[in-house]
């Protein structure tokens, strides 16, 4: 009986079958329990604590996060942060669709929808993120990651660096800032 149950488990294994607990869903938000934290993630708090959500297709510059290593903000983080901000707000339904996977911070990795609409792809189209498909890959959501190529395709220049390239150097630069003993305890945005 154990050889039967091994031999299903490797078969499952093999063939790239999900369990429930990591298969992607989809689930509509109530607004009042969402907050904003940039233009690319989004906290659902609940009785239950706060789930952090990384949206994934884009990266939008960044917001001041002294928590981070951030101890600037980004050209246009802030613009990015108030269209996420103002999207949601304008919003009649917001959903998530749970890619089933964490980032290395235990963020949920997921796309939000606006009245259906994909907000990856709106932030794309408003040429305020970077499309972060060809660095992660599609996290399993192939059709909402070809969205986003697409709507990356349509942009021209980006105006601000490329974030991922922007916290690399801040990084460089709390590092300084903290060995000099000059990096700020506490900041707002």
């Amino acid at each position: 009986m154990a050889r039967w149950w091994i031999a299903g488990v490797l078969f499952l294994l093999a063939t790239g079958v999900q369990d429930a607990a990591t298969a992607p869903e989809r689930v509509l938000l109530e607004k009042a329990t969402l907050r904003t934290d940039d233009g690319d993630t989004l906290d659902i708090v609940s009785a239950a604590g706060v789930e952090s959500v990384r949206i994934l297709g884009i990266d939008t510059p960044e917001v001041l996060h002294l928590d981070h290593n951030i101890p600037f903000a980004q050209p246009f983080g802030d613009v990015a942060h108030g269209f996420f901000r103002g999207a949601l707000a304008l919003a009649r339904k917001v959903e998530l669709l749970r890619s089933g996977q964490k980032d290395p911070f235990g963020r949920t990795l997921g796309y939000v929808f606006l009245d259906d609409v994909n907000y990856s792809v709106l932030v794309l189209q408003a040429g305020l993120a970077a499309e972060s498909i060809t660095h992660y890959g599609d996290n399993g959501l192939a059709k909402e990651a070809a969205e986003c190529l697409a709507a990356a395709k349509t942009q021209g220049p980006l105006a601000f660096e490329e974030p991922h390239l922007y916290r690399k150097r801040m990084r460089l630069v709390a590092d300084d800032l903290k060995a000099k003993g000059l990096y700020p305890a506490s900041g707002k945005r």
